[in-house]
């Protein structure tokens, strides 16, 4: 040690040099080799390739990989570096010879570079092959040796080396030229992708195929020769043919794959995707998309989540139409009016909040609620409907009235802790409508929000009636990566279990239209909660349902939103909706979470809780909050004479001669459309002319409506036809007084109505029964 600190001290010039020179040895190497741009590419949840897009400048280059096939390892060995685990970085034989070939034919025929080497030039851009290049490649690769492991090395060879136009790395190599993951390659290709990175340029079609050839077959050779292989498998391989030309990648989710680039560009996703749904899916939405494109409809998505994990299983953003019809857009992510797929929310939550029973009649009838008018899809009356049959049937004036009675900001309220992005503005700007599609929202967001309805009461059921936090989560897309639920609590996140459960229930049963035509090939027997809805203008078809283990989302229209007749949810979304199901496996029903429930008697014919006077009851499960709700009002005792034709009181009948009984008796405005489609419906009994009775008839205008500007209709001929105006009345035998602006104008019995042909301007009706009892309506007349 004393003489090297003497003999520096005496020769300091050649010490700073040396101390300069192991300064810049050890700084030699950049930070990182390879920096170079790589390809998005995303895999199943197999880790099959679903598709890739290519890096920034243009290559396909994948993101390294952590493995290297055993078949090409050995390969590129025995025809790159059979020394390669015994040299420092160089082979000195192998330079040697390089040269001296060399020099005997004055250019340069032989490289004599290591596999190490080699990946200095390639992550130096391959500078020039020159005698000082490769001393400089030299020095560095010992350099390389010294910092990382031959395996390592190996990989950055494997994974950054030309195989010729603008493919760089074996995983590129293999699927471009066949179409396979690079651990399904047999002995034959991977030896010809062992020899390509040394003459890139032989993989071109029809160009130097032969000298290819011989160099794959030699390397092949040289393996059965150095056992490596037996005699027949290189008699098979030297068989196989060579690749003729690139195969396009794979591009089975191309949407899913434009999606996760703008976050993850350049890296290597493992998806949560199935890939034989998701290669079903995709080959039923080409079905549906050549039947629909007839009706001028190009566009289509579906979403199938799984309800136990939130993982997408499938994700098809849409359908494979032109440039021209916008086949790139993703639909899946983009918000559209929501028709009435948000109806199940609000039934939910009036159920959950107690104000709301399934079986509860509604009204339905022609109702305006300000300036707004809406119209069922069938443009009919029920009169009062049950609230799940409202619900499964989709019908919009109950749901209207139901927004009205829960409140528009309550409703609200709830639509944002389902945290749908896309109804982003305040409550009073959405309306009423907002129940309607007066909102928007996009199928990854409501897919989401019926996945939490399901997971509500799988998760209820599964953990001793408890509720996670998060159970409204979103979608997961990345295999290595677990929702996160939250905690567990007693108290609810948005929805209760039973009010979720009862929701579910309604929507299981299939709401078919008055034309059966389109349900011949549905399978009522399938226990699948659905629920589809139509946009106004016929622009947005959606179907959305969930079974115990599945929800599924399609979404069906124009991307540029053009309406087109028949684009509604139950004849162009909802048969992709049930085809997806059947690709899926069965899944059984949900059990009802009875922990959450109280089982009360139920008045049959209104649906709410039972009293006394109800004659016809059942038994059903009902939240327990459902108990607060004021019993059954449509239940009147009422007193008969002995005949039973007529009702009696003190003032013309005995005691004795009474008969009481229980009557179910609607609204008259209910009562007038009701019976149309309840033929066992009866109104009550009229009084006897003897009595004297103070009740008053129950009387409500038909038509016109509140505050209603109406237009005299003219015919063919251009003559203006009459105005008629009607009156549903519960006492249809009782006279009725008609009065026009305070004119008498005519007496009616049985059937009210009048025909008239008033003038442009206001005008009052007046209408009175024989006891003095009237109601009046204002209505303006417009030309």
């Amino acid at each position: 040690m004393q003489n090297l600190i003497t003999y520096l001290k005496k020769h300091k010039i050649k010490a700073i040099i040396l101390v300069i020179a192991l300064i810049w040895y050890a700084l030699c190497l950049p930070k990182e080799l390879f920096n170079n741009p790589t390809s998005t590419v995303i895999t199943s949840s197999n880790n099959t390739l679903l598709g890739a897009k290519i890096a920034k400048d243009g290559q396909w280059r994948f993101p390294a990989t952590d493995t290297i096939p055993e078949k090409f390892k050995i390969c590129l060995l025995q025809f790159e570096d059979e020394y390669f685990y015994k040299h420092p970085g160089f082979n000195p034989i192998s330079i040697f010879k390089a040269i001296q070939q060399n020099l005997k034919s004055n250019s340069i025929k032989r490289g004599g570079s290591t596999l190490t080497q080699q990946v200095v030039r390639l992550s130096r851009k391959n500078k020039p092959r020159t005698y000082f290049e490769k001393i400089k490649e030299l020095i560095l690769s010992t350099r390389v040796e010294v910092k990382y492991s031959k395996e390592v090395i190996l990989k950055f060879y494997t994974n950054n080396a030309p195989f010729g136009g603008n493919v760089v790395g074996l995983e590129a190599a293999s699927w471009r030229y066949f179409n396979r993951d690079s651990k399904n390659l047999s002995w034959a290709e991977s030896a010809t992708l062992a020899v390509l990175p040394n003459a890139p340029s032989l993989i071109f079609p029809g160009k130097n195929q032969e000298r290819l050839l011989k160099k794959r077959n030699r390397l092949l050779k040289k393996l059965m020769e150095a056992e490596l292989i037996d005699n027949l498998t290189y008699k098979l391989a030297i068989q196989e043919t060579l690749p003729q030309k690139p195969y396009a990648l794979p591009q089975i989710a191309p949407h899913l794959l434009q999606r996760l680039s703008l976050s993850n560009n350049g890296e290597q996703i493992q998806t949560t995707l199935d890939l034989r749904l998701q290669n079903q899916v995709n080959d039923l939405v080409k079905t549906h998309y050549n039947n629909l494109k007839q009706n001028e409809i190009y566009n289509a998505a579906v979403i199938v989540l799984d309800v136990k994990t939130r993982n997408v299983l499938a994700y098809i953003g849409n359908t494979p139409t032109t440039k021209q019809h916008q086949k790139d857009v993703d639909i899946i992510t983009k918000g559209r009016s929501t028709g009435s797929v948000l109806k199940p929310f609000l039934y939910a939550a009036q159920i959950d909040a107690g104000e709301l029973l399934p079986n509860m009649l509604i009204p339905d009838v022609p109702t305006q609620f300000g300036n707004y008018t809406p119209q069922n899809y069938n443009k009919t009356f029920d009169g009062a409907v049950p609230a799940k049959k409202a619900l499964s049937r989709s019908l919009n004036i109950p749901s209207v009235k139901m927004l009205q009675d829960f409140g528009l900001d309550r409703f609200y309220h709830y639509l944002k802790a389902l945290k749908l992005k896309d109804i982003d503005r305040n409550a009073n700007h959405y309306g009423l409508t907002l129940i309607l599609g007066g909102a928007e929202s996009n199928l990854w967001d409501l897919t989401k929000s019926y996945a939490g309805f399901a997971g509500t009461i799988n998760h209820y059921n599964e953990f001793s009636s408890q509720y996670y936090t998060k159970e409204f989560s979103e979608p997961n897309l990345f295999a290595n990566y677990k929702v996160n639920f939250g905690d567990l609590t007693h108290s609810k996140t948005i929805f209760g279990a039973a009010a979720t459960y009862l929701t579910f229930d309604s929507l299981k049963e299939v709401n078919r239209p008055e034309e059966d035509e389109n349900w011949s090939f549905f399978d009522d027997s399938k226990q699948i909660a659905w629920k589809t809805g139509t946009s106004y203008g016929f622009k947005d078809a959606w179907a959305i349902g969930s079974t115990k283990d599945y929800i599924v989302g399609v979404w069906v229209g124009n991307a540029d939103g053009e309406g087109r007749p028949g684009l509604v949810g139950v004849q162009a979304a909802a048969p992709l909706l049930f085809d997806v199901f059947d690709a899926l496996p069965k899944s059984s029903w949900f059990s009802k979470p009875f922990d959450d429930m109280t089982e009360v008697s139920i008045c049959k014919k209104s649906g709410s809780r039972a009293t006394d006077l109800c004659n016809e009851t059942v038994k059903e499960f009902i939240p327990t909050s459902g108990l607060k709700l004021a019993p059954c009002k449509y239940h009147k005792q009422i007193h008969l004479d002995q005949s039973g034709l007529y009702q009696v009181n003190s003032s013309c009948e005995t005691l004795q001669n009474m008969t009481s009984t229980s009557w179910f008796e609607l609204p008259a405005l209910m009562a007038y459309y009701y019976k149309s489609k309840n033929p066992f419906y009866k109104d009550m009994p009229p009084f006897r002319n003897d009595c004297i009775s103070e009740s008053q008839p129950n009387m409500q205008f038909i038509y016109p409506k509140k505050n209603s500007v109406v237009y005299l209709p003219k015919g063919l001929d251009e003559v203006i036809k009459d105005l008629v105006l009607k009156v549903a009345c519960n006492t249809p035998e009782k006279k009725l007084f008609w009065y026009i602006d305070n004119q008498y104008i005519k007496t009616t019995k049985s059937i009210h109505e009048i025909a008239i042909q008033p003038k442009k301007g206001t005008h009052l009706v007046t209408v009175i029964d024989e006891k003095g009892n009237e109601i009046l309506r204002e209505f303006e007349v417009s030309e």
